[in-house]
């Protein structure tokens, strides 16, 4: 895991992918960078006057979105109205030297400007057409609005997270989003895999509201072959039990796990009650969770009599799991993201060294790089379309019928 502030390493696996980012704001885009990350080309086209709202998401400083920064890292920043005639022809010039087009416009958007997967495959029939929407391209909901929140509430997750008496709760971030961004550069390299065997791209339809659903377990099994629905439970779980948060005598916070019966085991040694584990109910998860009180009781009270870092020393030494409770000021010092470089420092040329999280994973021959920060709107316009070919007189033409 490396950040070079340049040109793409030449080991690191996607070089040489072109990819074309003409989505917003997160799913679409995130999933563009973390192919970029990897040393896809990755040519993020925005509209001229409406940028990606992601740019202004968000504290900034000095005028300079900070979430862009994260976003747009290893992209270089076109504009092209693409409902103009030299902007949809510029386009398909680009598609025909692409390799994946990454969308996220309400289904028939493109298909209305003539950009649709016909134009488009006739320009480069090896493209990957990868569109990113709230519900998919088809079924009843396809042409409504959808966001992240939608799906954090359609799917379920919603519905069981919160405490019992209390309304369904939201993700305070974009959950949904960065998990469909996740299965969408799995689909993308999937359906280049499949190119490599048939030689031809095809269309790679991503709803937001499917890959939240996948993660969230085996609910619609459950229900299938049950008829039980999960229900809210705070913090504790109905497979193991303790599971919760607890606070320290210096008023912090620690959350423990027993998903393995010898960890549980070891915890209510530590704790001082060896004597639940001879209980008939202690032997298995579902039969703890059910007896969550007295699990509690018994953990929180010792950990409420000592200080975090005395709690965290004693559960380390029992070889028992758990972890503080940090913000992220305690995850910026955590020496464990610190050994693996989770946050990192890239030079921007806007605003100095600024730290933001490294790529997703560790490669040991081929590793990823953060080569750049987010760049400003329209920063490589003129860069990128010279390269394709277009004149001085053609860039001109061009911003006169308002296409750049």
């Amino acid at each position: 895991m490396t950040k070079t502030n340049g040109t793409p390493t030449p080991d690191a696996p996607l070089t040489g992918l072109r990819v074309l980012d003409l989505a917003t704001l997160f799913a679409g885009p995130l999933a563009a960078t973390m192919l970029g990350d990897f040393g896809a080309e990755v040519i993020k086209i925005e509209h001229p006057s409406k940028p990606d709202p992601s740019r202004g998401h968000g504290p900034s400083k000095n005028g300079v979105g900070l979430w862009w920064k994260l976003l747009g890292r290893n992209k270089r920043a076109i504009t092209l109205n693409l409902s103009k005639p030299g902007g949809r022809a510029t386009l398909l010039r680009l598609a025909a030297g692409a390799d994946v087009i990454i969308e996220n416009f309400r289904p028939g958007t493109l298909e209305k400007w003539d950009l649709g997967w016909e134009e488009l495959s006739a320009a480069n029939p090896r493209l990957v057409l990868t569109r990113v929407t709230g519900f998919g391209q088809f079924g009843p909901y396809a042409h409504r609005p959808g966001f992240g929140t939608l799906a954090e509430a359609m799917s379920g997750f919603a519905s069981i997270t919160g405490e019992p008496d209390a309304p369904p709760t939201l993700p305070p971030f974009g959950l949904a989003d960065s998990i469909a961004a996740l299965a969408t550069a799995y689909a993308v390299m999937t359906a280049l895999a499949a190119r490599d065997r048939t030689g031809e791209g095809q269309v790679v339809d991503m709803a937001i509201i499917e890959p939240i659903l996948t993660v969230l377990g085996p609910q619609p099994l459950w229900y299938d072959q049950l008829g039980y629905v999960q229900e809210r439970t705070g913090n504790r779980s109905a497979n193991n039990a303790p599971r919760n948060t607890y606070r320290t005598a210096d008023g912090t916070w620690v959350a423990v796990s027993t998903s393995a019966q010898s960890v549980a085991e070891r915890v209510m040694r530590l704790v001082g009650r060896p004597e639940l584990i001879d209980e008939p109910w202690f032997a298995t998860g579902a039969g703890r969770a059910a007896h969550a009180d007295v699990l509690d009781t018994a953990v929180g009270t010792w950990i409420a009599a000592r200080t975090r870092t005395d709690v965290l020393a004693a559960f380390e030494k029992a070889e028992a799991a758990i972890a503080p409770v940090q913000d992220v000021r305690d995850v910026l010092t955590d020496p464990q993201y610190q050994a693996l470089d989770t946050v990192t420092t890239v030079d921007d040329p806007e605003l100095g060294p600024i730290r933001m999280q490294n790529v997703l994973f560790r490669l040991s021959a081929t590793p990823g790089a953060i080569r750049w920060a987010g760049r400003p709107h329209g920063a490589d316009t003129e860069t990128v379309l010279t390269e394709l070919g277009l004149t001085p007189a053609d860039l001109a033409a061009l911003r006169t019928e308002g296409a750049l």
